[in-house]
């Protein structure tokens, strides 16, 4: 992804706004209140990764408890916030320590008090019309702090900021981060003391992209799982995990911009400095400025609060630094922030608006999702007028009511988001969401499964899933209907010829042919008018019709997969396929009966068992019936058991195959008790091997494992015997 500039502000999240003290109290008492409320809405935020408070609000108790002690000294003590870096270590990761301690940085609320830091530190370097003090102004990323260590060039650790002084081990993880080199280039790190087998440990911030923050949200809300705030706690959630893999499929990335040791770089100040991290092949926000007044630091904070709408990642403001690194050193630390440094944090942008309705949308999945429509406003440059709440467990964490006042904002300056409710303005009569009992666009019951936030409709004749389910059946895996793709059915849809899958079986060669195409015609012709929509046409008609009629003798595996089961995929399906034989032995069957199946679990099971009480189920599966789609596989129908000959072995397909797909030469396999994986490993008993065969043959070659052609995967499918 293409890094450009970075601007946004997106921590107004939700959740209780801290008290302000009633009557008079004393400067000791608010001292620790304040410490009580600061400690545990930092602890939230950094180690649970779930904001209680916004940025904004706990930026303003921050500043009050630091007025309140420099009024009374005499109350600074050393477990006070103001003394500590925000966050603790998680048990969940091996410690790590970091080469020096990692410092948070003060914030400026406000152009005034940005004038104020820069005031006192021209004066404090004694800056001069002949030689002013030159700033490095940064855009601040609103990620998760990381340290990043290079030994002899080559990434060897990676760790969280965690408490400043150890950080959580996610070395694991941040080697899936794409952006984030295994060797540095090498020329940089000559120019080093003690070149390049100094060890190096830079920092920086791990974020996500806007647009993958959307993905991701979006997908995770139709799998009915909770949803990521913004962006800075999706990438927080993600860079810690335990399984490497799932921060793997969460495109994060990099902004690195400092380095714990200053003194073994080969420069002399911060712009010269994250020009020699780019050239390391580090990934650098070159978005940065060298400003040598006051006024042109405004204009860049200005420009970028302007033009933040415009990035593809997420900022909450502007870091201010003195650029030169030996006038860095002159100003030194505070006990947790450098004097050199500012962030001047953007405002929050929040409006209020009335919330008119919750309607419940079906997506294409079945789940139910509650939608607010509120009254549009204007929020960060667009009008929106509708956000989705997501789940119950969400409209109850926030309380949102019909007729409330609500706060609304764009979380990662994209989506638009309900904040919640300003209590003083709720209506008297203003009643608890409840979720419907049956789905609004069939009228089936709705499923809540023990475990779950989401509500589903899992009707297969539910016209708000219609479109999903209809690819779902003709997709290869499932029933395998060639030439039936997405447009296709978008039309058959339109105009009204099917509506679930046993309908696609009722479709005449008349109707096929006559479906009008999204073309038209240039110019008029017999029987059609310029501008008139193009047939379908004969051919492409014939080919659906046999099609269709071809995929009525598919695998039972094939039918259930197809069936769009809950939880059922391809495996499964073909587990219980080889377990039951029948559809109606699969729907006779109990919930113990099912999870006896290798990979069915009791969650499967009552998903299984839901779905065949459900009446349109049913009443879908009769009309596949006596359409002619086969119910059972072919030993099923003839009273046989399978003979399991091949059990114990486990096959590789490879290479193209003549006559069959390799998918088929799979299925055949696993009827026969053996076992297909899609790697070669030691464990794999036999590689079957046609034309175009590649790095799976040269390992399996490299391995000693049998290679099969075609013909002795025909034999062993007709005999059930292994070659010698």
């Amino acid at each position: 992804m293409a890094k450009q500039l970075s601007i946004f502000d997106d921590d107004e999240l939700s959740g209780a706004e801290a008290p302000e003290p009633a009557g008079e109290v004393s400067p000791a008492a608010r001292v620790v209140e304040l410490n009580n409320l600061l400690h545990r809405y930092a602890h939230d935020y950094y180690d649970l990764d779930a904001p209680t408070v916004s940025d904004a609000e706990f930026d303003r108790l921050v500043r009050e408890l630091r007025d309140l002690e420099a009024a009374h000294p005499e109350l600074v003590t050393p477990a006070s916030y103001t003394q500590h870096v925000g966050g603790s270590v998680s048990e969940q990761f091996a410690p790590v320590r970091h080469a020096r301690r990692m410092f948070s940085i003060d914030d400026a609320m406000g152009l005034a008090e940005l004038d104020e830091w820069l005031e006192r530190t021209d004066r404090e370097l004694g800056a001069s019309a002949e030689n002013p003090v030159a700033y490095t102004c940064e855009l601040k990323i609103d990620g998760l702090g990381v340290a990043i260590t290079y030994e002899n060039g080559s990434f060897v650790r990676a760790a969280t900021r965690g408490d400043g002084a150890v950080g959580e081990d996610v070395t694991a993880n941040v080697r899936t981060v794409r952006d984030v080199p295994y060797a540095l280039h090498t020329a940089p790190l000559d120019a080093m003391p003690r070149g390049r087998a100094t060890s190096l440990e830079v920092r920086g911030e791990v974020y996500m992209p806007k647009a993958s923050f959307v993905h991701l949200n979006a997908e995770r809300d139709r799998l009915g799982e909770s949803v990521f705030a913004n962006p800075r706690n999706a990438a927080a959630g993600s860079l810690r995990q335990k399984n490497p893999k799932v921060t793997a499929g969460r495109d994060l990335e990099t902004f690195i911009y400092a380095v714990a040791e200053p003194e073994l770089v080969p420069v002399s100040s911060q712009h010269e400095f994250l020009a020699w991290l780019a050239d390391l092949g580090l990934s650098v926000n070159r978005n940065y400025r060298v400003c040598t007044s006051a006024k042109e630091v405004h204009a860049f904070c200005e420009r970028a609060q302007l033009r933040r709408g415009e990035l593809e990642y997420d900022i909450d403001g502007v870091v201010v630094k003195v650029d030169d690194f030996a006038r860095q050193a002159e100003l030194g630390f505070t006990a947790r922030a450098p004097r050199w440094a500012i962030a001047f944090k953007f405002p929050p942008e929040e409006r209020e608006s009335v919330l008119r309705d919750i309607r419940i949308q079906v997506g294409r999945t079945g789940v139910l999702t509650p939608v607010a429509d509120f009254d549009p406003v204007l929020v960060a440059g667009s009008t929106i007028a509708h956000a989705t709440l997501h789940n119950l467990d969400e409209i109850r964490k926030k309380d949102v009511r019909v007729g409330d006042t609500i706060v609304v904002h764009k979380a990662g300056d994209v989506i638009p988001e309900v904040v919640g409710p300003v209590l003083a303005k709720r209506p008297v009569d203003a009643m608890p969401f409840e979720m419907p009992s049956t789905c609004p666009s069939c009228g089936s019951p709705v499923v809540h499964e023990l475990g779950e936030v989401a509500y589903r409709c899992i009707s297969i004749d539910c016209p708000a899933q219609t479109a999903e389910r209809l690819e779902h059946w003709v997709s290869r895996k499932a029933m395998d209907v060639d030439g039936m793709g997405k447009e296709l059915i978008g039309r058959l849809i339109r105009y009204g010829l099917v509506r679930d899958v046993a309908d696609l079986y009722a479709l005449t060669q008349e109707q096929l042919e006559t479906l009008p195409t999204d073309r038209t015609y240039a110019t008029a012709g017999k029987g059609h008018e310029k501008g008139d929509p193009v047939p379908t046409g004969r051919k492409t008609a014939e080919k659906l019709v046999a099609q269709l009629e071809a995929s009525k003798g598919r695998p039972l595996a094939r039918l259930l997969f197809g069936l769009g089961i809950r939880h059922v995929g391809a495996s499964v399906a073909e587990s219980l396929a080889s377990a039951f034989g029948s559809i109606d032995a699969l729907k006779s069957a109990t919930e113990e009966q099912m999870c006896e199946v290798d990979g069915v679990g009791a969650v499967m099971a009552a998903g299984i068992a839901e779905f065949f009480r459900t009446p349109q189920n049913l009443e879908v599966i009769e009309r596949l019936r006596e359409a002619g789609v086969s119910m059972a596989d072919a030993a099923a129908s003839a009273g046989q058991e399978r003979p399991q000959f091949l059990s114990g072995s486990t096959f590789v397909l490879t290479g193209t195959l003549e006559g069959m797909t390799r998918d088929e030469a799979g299925a055949a396999l696993k009827a026969l008790g053996a076992k297909v994986s899609g790697s070669v490993s030691k464990k794999t008993s036999y590689v079957v091997a046609g034309p175009g065969a590649g790095s799976k043959l040269a390992k399996a070659q490299s391995l000693g494992i049998p290679v099969l052609d075609q013909a002795q995967l025909e034999s062993i499918l007709a005999t059930g015997e292994l070659p010698e």
